[in-house]
């Protein structure tokens, strides 16, 4: 590393923001030099020292790469006046600088710090132009100060800023006080970070805000991580042990007293205790006590009675296990249809769309943009996302516009790809049905579960209290495919039959994850396109089961963005080991409420877990990009948002639930039991509508039909519900 002291001469730009700046910089010897990195805070006149590296940028020429700074007060009296006069402090101009400095000398930094009342002293100054000048300079020093002391004890710029753009002049005052605060109140600080800031500060192991913290900590990653909404008593006092490195009795101590004040909810559920976040605990019971009132209060008028067609009225024949399920639908006012690819559950949608019509109006909703444009296209009618038929961020809302107090019009809702539904989406969807609707719940129980947290698709069949419609019976027209019977085939336990000749599932052998992962791309780029006339950007979506490893989703995003997308010498945005460029193909990875977004006339905020789009802009001075969502909505990301953006030319297969894909290539060589599961192998099969490429070893298929262990979710839904009714 390279050290420099100087002055900053100028700022060429700055994301104020996060703190991204570009300086000239005027060393104690050579000549000026332009500085760029996180230097929160420094503005003209500033002195300091810097380190870091040269680098040389296509557009901008030679630059000096900041990696760590520290302020340095001027030295002597001219740098003093020209520190005073550089225009960092209001109401200090050229003539006032040389008049405080004529009169406080070198001690003017320890005035102004200790006895800022004496500026009265110099000619010029009265009370209100002190008072100006005082209140300047001590915002100014109490933010480096802050900034400093954060860096200090090994927290990062960025989330150093973060900490100060918070509490301002009491940053410093909250972190020592209560470190933990900073986990609950700033996004992006979490208890590892709040924690290192704790124990640099002498905080015992013990301490009651510590461990309750990392009890805290541990119920949110299980729920944001593993989906589950509660943990047994007894695996919470194992995991949380393990990362505060302290005995059972004091967590389980912290555990208590997190009960009596409400912050934490115990609930036995099949004779075990378990600890919920407050939150968690809430929406579950509340989306019981909402299916309870609408199964006991809403419209039904008994399935025997409902008179169903032999066809649709696009001459569509149904079966009769077509026609229980619609009178199942139809005559109770809450319903769940479940069943495998080709089983006819869209005709169950054409269906009821039929006959409700001259009942009342009817919505169709999903929770993915993608799913709901493909129930668009099945129907002929429009769907929405729940996000966006619930209107959230819409009219002024900072949430959800429709609720209890602004209910849905329809009187009927068809929700498609139930099994991506968790607690949250679902409890608010309930809040916002009118009294008497009735809501008809579409999906496929052998997918994998929501990414967030529940487990309400298969809690509700579970509990045998929703009127429930299984259909298995394979179509004529679907069962002439073999992506729909390998996915049935696989479901039972099966081996799929693979490279049929006309068939459209094969699998390429390979031996090794790097050949694999050659293989993916040479199938992305020339083969499939060749074949199919395949888009190799929007045709084919290559996922794997894991993240790491050569054939992983990381390291496949690598390839795929250098084959389809290649990086060039052009503008770039870096996050991590990532660089986005235009054109590249993303995905958020989090719900994200705050970041707004337009679409042709209309505006509105929110950004969700799976959405699928293409960076349209990039400006790396900045860090900023801007993305256009596969349904239209243009989004703006700063520098701070992008940890929840990722590359998509690969994605998990987690991550690709509710979307089709006209072609799917799934490398599969090897991985851990625990994830290399039947169910993650049917819906990866499920996701393609033409064509199923799997490429890796006939063995890891096999291994994956056979293993049928699915991770079990801990929820309570299923038992309140069966409570409840």
């Amino acid at each position: 590393m390279l050290k420099y002291s100087g002055i900053v001469e100028s700022v060429i730009f700055r994301n104020e923001d996060n703190g991204y700046s570009v300086l000239s910089v005027k060393p104690d010897d050579g000549r000026s030099f332009t500085a760029v990195g996180t230097i929160l805070f420094a503005d003209q006149g500033d002195r300091l020292s810097l380190e870091g590296e040269w680098t040389e940028h296509s557009a901008y020429g030679s630059q000096f790469k900041v990696a760590s700074f520290s302020f340095c007060a001027p030295e002597g009296r001219d740098a003093l006046e020209k520190y005073l006069a550089s225009g960092l402090i209001k109401g200090i101009g050229d003539k006032m600088a040389h008049e405080i400095v004529r009169h406080f000398g070198t001690d003017t930094l320890s005035v102004l710090d200790t006895h800022p009342e004496r500026l009265l002293e110099v000619n010029g100054i009265g009370k209100k132009k002190a008072s100006g000048i005082i209140a300047s300079y001590t915002e100014r020093r109490d933010a480096q100060n802050a900034i400093m002391y954060f860096l200090s004890i090994g927290i990062s710029p960025g989330i150093a800023g973060r900490i100060y753009a918070q509490y301002k002049a009491d940053a410093i005052l909250v972190a020592k006080l209560d470190p933990y605060r900073l986990a609950d109140e700033i996004r992006g600080i979490g208890f590892r970070i709040a924690d290192r800031i704790a124990l640099s500060q002498g905080y015992a192991l013990n301490d009651e805000r510590r461990l309750s913290s990392g009890v805290k900590y541990v119920l949110e990653e299980a729920m944001n991580n593993e989906g589950h909404t509660c943990l047994p008593e007894s695996e919470l006092l194992i995991q949380a042990g393990q990362i505060l490195e302290a005995d059972s009795e004091d967590v389980l101590r912290a555990v208590s007293a997190m009960i009596l004040k409400n912050e934490l909810v115990c609930d036995r559920l099949n004779d075990d205790d378990f600890i919920f976040l407050k939150r968690a605990y809430e929406c579950e019971a509340d989306i019981a006590l909402r299916l309870k009132y609408l199964l006991i209060n809403g419209a039904s008028s008994g399935s025997e009675s409902i008179q169903v067609p032999e066809a649709l009225s696009d001459g569509t024949v149904l079966s009769e296990a077509q026609k229980d399920a619609l009178r199942v639908a139809l005559g109770h006012p809450v319903s769940v249809i479940t069943g495998g690819p080709g089983t006819g559950k869209t005709t169950l949608i054409r269906g009821l769309i039929d006959l409700v019509p001259s009942l009342s109006s009817v919505a169709l909703t999903a929770p993915t943009g993608r799913a709901a444009k493909r129930m668009s296209e099945a129907t002929g009618r429009e769907a929405l996302t729940i996000h966006r038929l619930l209107e959230y961020g819409q009219q002024g809302s900072e949430g959800f516009a429709r609720n209890e107090d602004k209910p849905l019009k329809a009187s009927v809702v068809i929700v498609d790809e139930m099994s991506m539904v968790d607690i949250f989406l679902m409890r608010a969807l309930l809040k916002a049905l009118r009294p008497g609707s009735r809501l008809v719940m579409v999906g496929d129980s052998d997918q994998l579960p929501s990414v967030g947290a529940g487990n309400v698709l298969k809690d509700m069949i579970q509990s045998g209290k929703v009127p429930l419609v299984k259909l298995s019976e394979v179509f004529r027209q679907s069962a002439q495919s073999e992506i729909v019977m390998n996915a049935h085939r696989i479901n039972r336990g099966e081996m799929p039959v693979m490279n049929g000749k006309g068939s459209d599932f094969f699998i390429e052998k390979a031996e090794t994850a790097s050949v694999a992962a050659q293989g993916a791309v040479e199938l992305v780029m020339k083969r499939l396109p060749a074949y199919k006339g395949f888009d190799a950007l929007k045709d084919i979506q290559v996922m794997a089961p894991m993240k790491k490893g050569d054939a992983g989703v990381n390291a496949l995003n690598f390839l795929l963005q250098r084959s389809l997308n290649p990086p060039g010498n052009r503008p770039f945005v870096k996050r991590g080991e990532t660089c986005f460029y235009r054109g590249d193909k993303v995905m958020q990875t989090r719900n994200d409420y705050s970041i707004g977004w337009t679409r042709a006339n209309e505006e509105g905020e929110g950004v969700f877990n799976g959405d699928i789009g293409y960076v349209t802009q990039i400006d790396p001075q900045e860090a900023r990009l801007s993305v256009c969502f596969e349904d239209g909505r243009l989004a703006v990301y700063e520098k701070d948002m992008l940890e929840d953006l990722e590359l998509a030319y690969c994605m998990s297969v987690h991550k690709s639930q509710g979307s089709e894909f006209p072609c799917v290539v799934l490398p599969l060589i090897s991985g851990p039991p625990l994830l290399m599961t039947r169910n993650l192998l049917y819906t990866a099969v499920t996701r393609a509508r033409r064509l199923v490429v799997i490429i890796g070893r006939p063995g890891c298929v096999r291994q994956m039909v056979l293993n049928d262990h699915t991770q079990a979710r801990y929820s309570s839904l299923c038992e309140r519900l069966k409570r409840a009714l």
